[in-house]
């Protein structure tokens, strides 16, 4: 499966952003789906994810109650909906993929395909 990401941009601490996420290639709803982050200097991590079927989802601590993860697989999209932005935020967003294989969604090492990613700044 191929990802696009897209979507980032510039905006002021408070706002809000909304990332996609546009698949091609294999069948999209056999997948679950993550989005990541990495900031300068720092690992890259999980922000969010969401099951094959959109039944199950995970969100890192640090964004719990300010984003959002949505797919629609009939149009092969994921998306990211980023609500009162800290300038912490400030980092490069990767979707990724992985089938359905009923680990944990949590389990960063279980995702194959990768999205070039999109930046995502936040100026205080």
């Amino acid at each position: 499966v191929q990802l696009q990401a897209y979507g980032g941009g510039l905006v002021q601490a408070g706002g809000s952003l909304r990332l996609s996420c546009a698949a091609s290639g294999r069948t999209f709803s056999a997948y679950d789906m993550g989005w990541f982050r990495q900031a300068p200097g720092k690992e890259r991590e999980l922000v969010t994810a969401i099951s094959w079927g959109g039944s199950n989802t995970y969100f890192a601590g640090f964004v719990k109650g300010r984003f959002t993860i949505s797919r629609d697989n009939t149009k092969n999209s994921v998306y990211l909906q980023m609500n009162s932005l800290k300038p912490e935020d400030t980092a490069i967003y990767y979707c990724a993929a992985r089938l359905y294989s009923g680990l944990g969604l949590s389990r960063t090492s279980t995702y194959d395909y990768w999205g070039q990613g999109t930046q995502v700044t936040v100026s205080s």
